[in-house]
């Protein structure tokens, strides 16, 4: 177990090398993986006994390694090292849950637009999966257990506010990467869905603001192909101890928002943005 997950962090920090990230964090992924490796006990045996806390114990693991190591020994895989291969599948990830198929699972990608568990999680709990066909109590109810113990593992503490990337930081990230993309300066990787040919068409950005890393890309969901909006929509993954997540942002289509980016869900601060921007 504990060389199998090294292997992967090991793995992940090749490719943040290659893919040009911050040599700070892809020397601390080795740093992790070499302390997993001097670790006398199995690194399962210490999440199942102390949690996430424990592995933080471990030399060269923060909370976000520790994240890192939980997926892989929860899922069996690491979701930000599939995001690096260009390998991210959200309708696999889903098929890890108990009661989910692959019908199903393309169903909640593609009807709901759900990416990750913690999307599962609060569609689980809004109401959204009980108006899917196939889930009834029973089911919804086992799949809401499984995630809450899953989760329970790897969610990090809530975010603090002023610890939330604001939107402008996210806008720049997005123009950061749009430019970068369009100059053709960014390393390229060749996504596993919807690209047959094995191309390596997608650019791929690591920067940081601060002690937040981020990695950027274009959208590569049935979603975005279905609408033409892979060269539009750009998904941002922050890795930082306290405001890990991810965001969406798009081109405004209509009204006040027409021309202009805005980071889904957080609509109202980009108003506030524009209107301060604007006088």
């Amino acid at each position: 177990m504990n060389e199998g997950v090294a292997d992967r962090l090991e793995e992940a920090a090749a490719l943040l090398e290659q893919q040009r990230a911050n040599p700070f964090r892809v020397r601390a992924y080795r740093r992790a993986a070499r302390s997993l490796r001097r670790h006398p006990a199995p690194v399962a045996a210490l999440l199942a006994a102390e949690g996430a806390e424990g592995l933080e114990r471990l030399p060269g693991v923060g909370p976000s390694l520790a994240r890192a190591i939980c997926d892989i020994v929860r899922l069996g895989y690491l979701p930000m090292l599939e995001r690096l291969r260009g390998e991210a599948d959200p309708v696999r990830l889903f098929q890890s849950v108990p009661g989910v198929g692959p019908r199903l699972s393309a169903r909640l990608h593609e009807d709901l637009g759900l990416n990750t568990l913690e999307d599962l999680e609060a569609a689980a709990h809004d109401g959204r999966l009980a108006e899917i066909a196939g889930f009834g109590p029973k089911r919804l109810a086992g799949v809401r257990a499984v995630l809450a113990g899953r989760l329970a593992r790897v969610r990090p503490a809530p975010v603090i506010a002023h610890h939330l990337p604001s939107v402008e930081e996210l806008l720049d990230i997005d123009r950061e990467y749009r430019e970068g993309a369009a100059a053709g300066g960014l390393p390229k990787i060749a996504p596993r869905r919807f690209n047959p040919e094995g191309r390596r068409w997608l650019p791929i950005l690591h920067t940081a603001r601060g002690p937040r890393h981020y990695t950027a890309l274009f959208s590569n969901t049935s979603t975005a192909h279905r609408l033409g909006k892979t060269i539009d929509w750009v998904v941002i993954y922050c890795d930082h101890d306290a405001a890990d997540g991810q965001w969406t942002v798009v081109n405004g289509t209509s009204g006040v928002w027409r021309g202009r980016r805005v980071v889904r869900g957080r609509e109202e601060e980009c108003a506030r943005h524009y209107s301060f921007v604007a006088a």
